[in-house]
């Protein structure tokens, strides 16, 4: 090292040019470093890094392409992986570390190289294009994108540094680098309307819960900063938008977000689910005998029942899985039940929604009850039992890490569109739509029938009220409350509490909207004496056609449009 040390001081001191001085430099200081055993010192590192700095005072510009390449091979001998104590010794505590002198050295020198086509070396990556006036520039560097928008752009460098970001002091041990350094300079100063989007290529898959930052290392305070980057959200995990340009990276925090109470919350809302949901079916037995009398209340009944005890059986599987003491083999079986047993409950509810949709549209056509049992024996069962074991055997016959998590007993998620929770959410998220879907044609349809001038001022009143009443009661029977769960983009912890409240209190919505809210439940158990069902109520000789709704309120449609009665 020190050859290279002395040949930096004839560097401009008139004997040769400035340019073949410099090539020959760079070209000897990337042999010197070529074996990182011999460099694997502070002091030799130190004398490393003050090369390239000097180099940036000294030096103009850059025009050989073999310069830019010795540059550049030396630049990535010094990142090796092997050099990572020199890089992190007690001795680099000083005012400014090695790794802010090294990045800022080598800005200034790409700054003043202009060449565009260099190889890729092992640790560095540069990419140039010059770009015209009000076009947007692109670049990628260790598959990491970076795209810049700004109305005069020009010649745009894009570097791409590994190992860099362990070095440069982090302030803020909550929080660890993800993703490599990228530096985005230019030639022309930039307006305030720059904007920087980067899609990274994350170190390591971001768990489940755990906040991503997007930050710039701030010259002037000495750390990372978040101030004019954005991070683009959990849909979009790798991508940040800044909004001036600097060296960017991805800091991950090292524990996902904890909210207190988290777990004594779910619980409770879990144990008042299946109370919930025992009584819901100690009700149905109760009342069976007595409302059951047609095929249509038959079929509605039916659905509840199966919606009851596959989210019973979930519930239970969920308060068991809280146990710490649970064996691999248990958390295992408990992810499988819990997996087929909330897929099943979703697929009844598809039941349900399917008929209310059939019943809805054609209101002339009956579906037997055979017919019907049949189908939703195969949908609301087969279907997520094929789904379960197909997702158990393609990872891994349910191996740990792969098919659930001991950490949550649970599914796992390896990153957007990654892991085997997604073989659970695909399928809600699609049952979910249909079951909005359902609901929306079924409120058109109360809403869009013919009215009388005199009664048009009626309906306008009572249309809220109609609207309000539908989707209170049709919404948890049809899962839509988690709708929530899609929603939850940020591990933000309002939305994340909101989530907490309804998925667990699953049971005892159910319970109020299907059963307390039911009308004919109501009056069997308060009127008991004069109970009767009337599910062929004609008045006026009038043909009636009956819309079964998971609210367990019968609609009756009268072919002429003019009534829609709840009975």
């Amino acid at each position: 090292m020190n050859k290279s040390w002395l040949l930096l001081q004839v560097v401009d001191i008139g004997l040769g040019s400035l340019d073949d001085n410099a090539a020959y430099v760079f070209s000897l200081f990337g042999n010197v470093t070529k074996n990182s055993a011999t460099i694997n010192t502070f002091a030799n590192l130190n004398t490393s890094v003050q090369v390239l700095s000097q180099m940036s005072r000294k030096i103009k510009s850059m025009n050989s392409e073999y310069t830019a390449d010795d540059f550049l091979e030396s630049s990535s001998n010094i990142l090796e992986k092997s050099l990572n104590e020199s890089w992190t010794s007690e001795a680099n505590k000083g005012t400014i570390s090695l790794a802010e002198s090294y990045l800022d050295s080598f800005e200034d020198l790409i700054q003043k190289t202009n060449v565009t086509r260099v190889p890729k070396k092992k640790n560095v990556e540069l990419a140039a294009s010059d770009c015209p006036r009000g076009s947007t520039c692109r670049n990628t560097v260790f598959d990491t994108d970076v795209k810049l928008v700004s109305p005069d752009p020009g010649s745009v460098k894009t570097a791409g540094f590994k190992e860099l970001e362990n070095y440069l002091p982090n302030k803020d041990d909550t929080y660890q680098p993800n993703s490599i350094v990228v530096s985005v300079t230019t030639e022309r100063k930039q307006s305030d309307s720059v904007q920087v989007q980067i899609k990274f290529s994350l170190n390591r898959p971001r768990p489940r819960n755990v906040n991503m930052r997007c930050v710039f290392w701030d010259r002037g305070a000495r750390s990372w900063s978040t101030e004019g980057c954005e991070w683009q959200g959990a849909s979009d995990e790798g991508l940040c938008v800044c909004r001036h340009l600097s060296s960017f990276a991805v800091l991950m925090s090292r524990s996902p977000v904890n909210i207190r109470g988290l777990t004594e919350v779910t619980l409770v809302g879990l144990s008042v689910s299946v109370v919930s949901l025992v009584l819901t079916l100690a009700i149905e037995v109760i009342v069976w005998s007595a409302v059951v009398k047609t095929d249509t209340s038959y079929l509605r009944h039916m659905a509840n029942v199966n919606i009851c005890l596959c989210l019973l059986v979930a519930d239970c599987c969920f308060l068991a899985s809280f146990n710490d003491n649970n064996k691999e083999t248990w958390c295992k079986i408990f992810v499988a039940l819990k997996h087929f047993s909330y897929l099943s409950m979703f697929f009844w509810m598809l039941c349900l929604s399917s008929m209310l949709l059939h019943q809805t549209v054609f209101t002339l056509h009956t579906m037997g009850r055979k017919t019907y049992l049949r189908f939703s024996l195969v949908l609301g069962y087969v279907c997520p039992l094929l789904i379960s074991v197909i997702t158990w055997f393609s990872y891994n016959n349910g191996a740990e890490g792969e098919y659930y998590s001991m950490e949550t007993c649970w599914l796992c998620y390896a990153g957007l569109m990654k892991g085997s929770i997604y073989a659970f959410v695909i399928p809600v998220g699609i049952i979910v739509f249909v079951n909005v879907f359902s609901m929306v044609v079924v409120i058109i349809k109360l809403l869009n029938r013919p009215m009388t001038p005199e009664k048009y001022n009626e309906r306008e009143k009572n249309a809220t009220i109609t609207v309000m009443r539908t989707v209170i009661l049709l919404t948890p029977i049809f899962g839509v409350t988690w709708v929530l769960g899609f929603t939850h983009q940020d591990p933000v912890k309002y939305v994340l509490l909101i989530n907490l409240l309804s998925f667990p209190l699953q049971g005892l919505f159910i319970l109020v909207t299907t059963y307390l809210a039911d009308q004919q439940v109501r009056q069997f158990y308060f009127f008991k004496e004069n109970f009767e069902v009337n599910p062929n109520n004609n008045n006026n000789n009038n043909k009636v056609s009956c819309i079964s709704g998971s609210t367990s309120v019968l609609y009756c449609v009268t072919l002429e449009g003019e009534n829609i009665l709840n009975i």
